[in-house]
Order: C-alpha cells, then sequence, then structure tokens
C-alpha cells in the first residue's frame, strides 16, 4: 500500500509540472517548482528504499507496479507533447459522429478572444446551424443568399417577440416566390461560443418560410465564414 500511494503522488506531482507547460532548467525554477521537485525525488527515494527493503517478499510484484506508473507517466508526457494533433483527430472524430447542426467547438480562447466552430453538413448539402436567439435554441439554415437573419414565425415568439404587434410590410424573396416580412432587432444571437449582440432581422409572415434563415446580417459581423468540402466554419 505504502508503495502504491509514494507512486501515486508522485506521478501526480510530477504531471503537474509538465501540465504547466514550464521548461526551464532547475537553475531557473521558481521556488515552487524548486518544491515540487524535491518533493517528487523524496518520495521516488523513499519508494526506492521501499523496494530495496524487500517489504513482505514481493519486490518483483512492486517492480510492476513501479514499471505501470512510469508507463502512465510516458503516456502523459506524450499526450501533452502532441496536445494539438490529438485535438485535430478529436474533432474530427466528434464532427463524424455529431448530427448535422451540431457546432463542435475548435478553437476556444478562455481570455475571451475569437473563436471558432465547425458544422457539418446535411445530407441534402444545405448546413443547418443550432443557434440561440434571445436564449432560445432553434435550428436554422444558413444562407449566404438573405441579406438578413430572417425568423419563422414559430421561432420569433420562442426567441420572445410579440408576432402580434409586427407589421409585415417589407417584401421578401422566398422559394415560394414573393412574401412579407416584418423588421426586428435581436437582442444576442449566438452558435457555440460565438455571441453578437443587436443583430438586424426580419420575422416572415406566417405560412411563407418553412426555416428561418441564418443571413448575412449574423455572418457579415464574424471574423471570416468558409465552406470547406462538408463543413463550414465560423471563425468569431
Amino acid at each position: 500500500m505504502l508503495g502504491w500511494i509514494v507512486a501515486i503522488l508522485a506521478v501526480l506531482i510530477g504531471a503537474f509540472y509538465l501540465l504547466s507547460g514550464h521548461s526551464s532548467a532547475v537553475a531557473e525554477m521558481e521556488e515552487t517548482e524548486r518544491w515540487l521537485f524535491a518533493i517528487a525525488a523524496a518520495l521516488m527515494g523513499l519508494y526506492a528504499v521501499y523496494l530495496l527493503s524487500g517489504h513482505g517478499g514481493r519486490i518483483g510484484q512492486a517492480l510492476r507496479h513501479l514499471g505501470i506508473w512510469i508507463g502512465l507517466g510516458l503516456v502523459l508526457i506524450v499526450g501533452y507533447t502532441y496536445r494539438e494533433d490529438v485535438s485535430i483527430i478529436a474533432n474530427r472524430v466528434a464532427g463524424e459522429l455529431l448530427p448535422p447542426g451540431e457546432t463542435i467547438t475548435v478553437s476556444p480562447n478562455p481570455g475571451g478572444g475569437p473563436a471558432s466552430v465547425r458544422i457539418r453538413q446535411r445530407r441534402d448539402g444545405h448546413f443547418t446551424a443550432r443557434a440561440q436567439i434571445n436564449g432560445a435554441n432553434m435550428l436554422m439554415l444558413v444562407d449566404t443568399g438573405a441579406s438578413t437573419v430572417v425568423l419563422k414565425p414559430a421561432d420569433a415568439e420562442r426567441a420572445g417577440i410579440d408576432t402580434s404587434a409586427l407589421s409585415f410590410t417589407v417584401p421578401v424573396r422566398t422559394a415560394n416566390g414573393t412574401g412579407f416580412a416584418a423588421p426586428v432587432r435581436l437582442r444576442s444571437m449566438s452558435i457555440g461560443p460565438i455571441v453578437v449582440e443587436d443583430v438586424e432581422a426580419l420575422v416572415a409572415k406566417p405560412g411563407s418560410l418553412s426555416e428561418s434563415l441564418l443571413g448575412m446580417s449574423f455572418l457579415r459581423r464574424l471574423r471570416s465564414y468558409e465552406f470547406s468540402g462538408d463543413y463550414l466554419t465560423l471563425r468569431g
């Protein structure tokens, strides 16, 4: 039991240092890092004494345990070294498994900077984004030919818009011909970690639109957007 405890503590301390991203020499280490390494060395020394003492006549078993923990430590080191490659592979696998419309965060920035999301293409060749408008979740068809975001009445009501008070005076072209819509302003609109506030939009007249459209009034306020193969990448 003592050997397990010592090995676990030593590996945890080593992993903490490795994952911190520092690679300075001992002379350049901060005082906290020196203490961590001193404690790790002391623990490993204690474990070596435990092995040499032949506690309970189980030196072979203890050596196997030590080998296991050394192997786990090496896996941590390799995983951290190739973390970017692993992240790319993980995102690719997730993109194939998740249904169309689900967003995959590609490069989140904890400091509040730009982030990117990827959306997988539907079987019919279109892209559907799972968006939040004024806090309400809804699916929207990405349409770069639409000058603004266009909501069908049911989605507008979910977003807290009183459709009975709207005036449908703006002519718009739809798949069914020319229809009319009402201008509105959306308090906030987000896709994954990308958030845009005060978005210009239209609410389509009832019966004229089967899917809400993610148009240019949202897309043009992004850093960029790109269609590549089966994916659409949005950069906030």
